[in-house]
């Protein structure tokens, strides 16, 4: 007997959704981000929320739209440029943010999935990343201590899958996505197509599915 289909609904992965969750999610600058999903959090109410992914987006795409109603309490990221809220918020002192090199940012993520307890990285060193962190030199050379990324849930952004959740992306909007499903207690997938085992030529495959708990077919409720 096959191992069943991952393929949920909007309304049975809301269920998994609680104030003060953390959230790592796919995406560059929007493109590759599961708007449904994100929508559906913003829908659902959840508030008080941790999100770490490469960006914000803009305060009406992706991501940014949970900054832009209030809905999170602190952002982990590589940059905040292209979201003039989630800086305002920051400046006022609405919004936790934490910047973080986007090379450290995807290195701590990586270890979180690893199981690794941190990273040792050259960068930032003389900068004001380098406070409250611990420093290590060897061989004439400072490190700082980057410690693991890990969050409850991790949202990704799929062009194909197959029912066993192996997942294909659409060129540029592969991104940050397969390296968000290593890190989450609990991965999902918004998918704009889902095919039987074995449609998808393994070569092609990008996410495997066993890293990948549940489906949703983009757009169906």
């Amino acid at each position: 007997m096959g191992t069943p289909c991952k393929r949920v609904s909007y309304e049975q992965l809301r269920l998994r959704f609680h104030d003060g969750m953390s959230i790592l999610f796919g995406g560059f600058m929007g493109c590759g981000t599961p708007d449904g999903i994100v929508r559906d959090l913003l829908d659902s109410g959840v508030r008080d929320l941790t999100i770490i992914g490469n960006d914000t987006a803009c305060a009406d795409t992706g991501i940014g739209i949970l900054v832009a109603k209030r809905r999170v309490r602190k952002v982990i990221a590589s940059h905040i440029g292209t979201n003039p809220e989630t800086g305002r918020q920051m400046i006022a002192g609405e919004l936790e943010v934490e910047l973080v090199p986007q090379g450290t940012l995807a290195e701590r993520i990586r270890c979180g999935g690893a199981g690794l307890g941190g990273v040792l990285t050259p960068t930032g060193v003389g900068t004001i990343v380098e406070e409250g962190k611990t420093k290590l030199s060897f061989d004439g050379v400072e490190y700082l201590v980057e410690r693991p990324l890990r969050a409850d849930l991790a949202i990704l952004k799929a062009h194909r899958a197959d029912d066993k959740g192996n997942l294909v992306y659409r060129r540029a909007a592969r991104n940050f996505n397969p390296l968000m499903a290593l890190a989450a207690d609990f991965v999902v997938a918004e998918v704009d197509e889902i095919v039987c085992a074995g449609e998808i030529d393994p070569e092609l495959v990008m996410t495997p599915g066993i890293l990948v708990n549940a489906l949703i077919l983009s757009g169906e409720k």
